[in-house]
């Protein structure tokens, strides 16, 4: 389901709100001052959709990801420089990124390496500390050097 919605009182402030709901997330495109098309739509859901390996064994509910891409000023001499920042709500926690380059999709590239570096230290640090949490487990259930059970 895609729910487009076009808000602002001046051009400056426009904001272009796409809703897209999804079996395993919500997915949310805001674009200011800048009309998002088929193609960057399509681009970010892409790299978007790379990211969703590091979610599957949190609740699907849980998984929102807000993007927000656009220009961040009218008035540069060298040409345009595009902003691309992503939010990524997932089993409660908020994962953040943010980039600015000339190339709209250079900055989609860089938040999405700056988040996939995010999630892949939440990742094995939850892992780790599984790890060392079954460790400590097993030294309690280890047999006392008092007990009547010897090696032959």
């Amino acid at each position: 389901m895609i729910n487009n919605e076009t808000f602002g009182d001046s051009c400056r402030n426009k904001y272009v709100l796409i809703i897209n709901k999804r079996k395993s997330m919500n997915f949310i495109v805001k674009g200011k001052d800048l009309e998002i098309t088929e193609a960057v739509q399509n681009y970010l859901q892409k790299r978007i959709d790379a990211l969703e390996k590091y979610g599957s064994d949190s609740s699907q509910e849980a998984v929102k990801i807000e993007a927000e891409i656009g220009k961040t000023t009218r008035h540069h001499k060298s040409g345009d420089i595009f902003r691309a920042e992503i939010n990524l709500t997932l089993g409660g926690k908020l994962f953040r990124a943010e980039a600015e380059k000339d190339d709209l999709y250079a900055a989609i590239d860089e938040v999405r390496d700056t988040l996939e570096r995010e999630l892949k230290k939440f990742k094995t640090k939850k892992e780790t500390i599984f790890i060392r949490g079954a460790r400590s487990i097993k030294k309690s259930f280890a047999l006392s050097p008092l007990s009547r059970f010897r090696k032959k």
